[in-house]
């Protein structure tokens, strides 16, 4: 399938049954220290006002079920009630955790996609995670995706083929689990105070309020 044939010319060094553990072994790295977030820097990608009072920095994968799972029952209401408001400023960090390829492939279409069509690539993989997984028809959800962001065929294929975009995205995993400590997806970080593991609504909007964010 074409997801999974990109990644070992990408990492000629990695046959294809040892990708996973190439992608997931910096973690093994980070396990024994506590979550140490980066503030924004330029290669992350956001939504809503930079100069927004409060700041969440998600870590997170669309390989990752749990990821999907807060994307697809949360995130479009905290979108509306605090980052589209100019309450918050969300800021997503690429992680390679659950089914490797799929994070992989799905974060360098988004990035080919362009800044406007990033996010709205990555919820539309989230939504049909389970239909990517299943590997008789992975290849046709992603190609619906890729033709959704005006990605033809040809281009999907050169996006997720691209060795430097794929160094790039390995870097920065590589960087958040080494040096930033983030030892699980989702990972929240709410104005500097770390959150591992899923939120709920409730949850979310709790913790926002501690950090001084209240919903339009």
């Amino acid at each position: 399938m074409l997801i999974f044939r990109f990644l070992p010319d990408a990492i000629p060094l990695a046959p294809l049954r040892r990708v996973a553990l190439v992608w997931i072994a910096p973690l093994a790295l980070a396990a024994c220290q506590g979550p140490r977030p980066a503030p924004p820097r330029a290669d992350d990608m956001s939504l809503g006002l930079a100069a927004a009072p409060v700041t969440v920095i998600e870590y997170a994968s669309v390989g990752c079920p749990h990821c999907a799972d807060f994307n697809n029952t949360v995130f479009a209401r905290f979108k509306a009630a605090y980052v589209d408001s100019g309450k918050v400023r969300y800021i997503l960090r690429e992680a390679a955790s659950g089914d490797t390829g799929v994070a992989a492939a799905g974060f360098l279409a988004a990035r080919c996609a362009g800044p406007g069509r990033y996010f709205t690539v990555l919820d539309r993989i989230f939504h049909i995670q389970a239909r990517i997984y299943d590997r008789s028809t992975r290849e046709s959800p992603l190609m619906e995706i890729a033709s959704a962001a005006s990605l033809s065929p040809e281009t999907f294929e050169a996006c997720i083929s691209d060795s430097k975009a794929l160094a790039a995205l390995r870097a920065r995993w590589s960087y958040a689990a080494k040096v930033e400590h983030i030892k699980q997806t989702p990972t929240f970080v709410i104005d500097g105070k770390v959150y591992e593991g899923e939120l709920s609504w409730a949850e979310l909007q709790a913790d926002l309020a501690k950090a001084g964010a209240r919903p339009s």
